[in-house]
């Protein structure tokens, strides 16, 4: 058994911003010669989320929408005696920070129309790290 772990760097522009990891993740599967086991998507910190969706326009518009309308950004949060971001936190909470992909002879495991993204719910741009940690044989 073997693990290997990459850190991915992502630019966001946050206010439910949808980015797509697919590219990246199986760039990092490859890479860490393991044929086949599982890559576990992470994104540390509590304003971001990662799931899996189809990416495209309309996909990634209607998550942002859908969330804003059960979470709204004007709500009122205990949170925002602090800062602005209380939903950000709330709406991260819901999607969660992690997703995990099953890859087979190097080749993640995600249907025709799926991508592994980040959903970045701050209030402002900012520099995301994500780990990727990949375990198999």
């Amino acid at each position: 058994m073997g693990v290997a772990t990459v850190r991915l760097q992502v630019s966001t522009r946050g206010n439910g911003a949808v980015i797509d990891l697919t590219q990246q993740v199986d760039e990092a599967v490859k890479k860490a010669q393991l044929r086949d086991g599982i890559a576990i998507v992470f994104v540390p910190g509590s304003t971001a989320g990662v799931t899996t969706a189809e990416f495209e326009p309309g996909v990634a518009r209607d998550l942002s929408t859908a969330l804003r309308r059960l979470i709204p950004p004007d709500g009122d949060y205990w949170h925002n005696r602090i800062d602005d971001n209380g939903h950000a936190h709330v709406q991260a909470a819901l999607l969660g920070p992690s997703v995990t992909v099953p890859f087979s002879d190097h080749t993640l495991g995600l249907g025709t129309w799926q991508q592994i993204v980040l959903v970045d719910f701050d209030t402002r741009a900012r520099q995301r790290e994500v780990i990727c940690q990949i375990i198999g044989e």
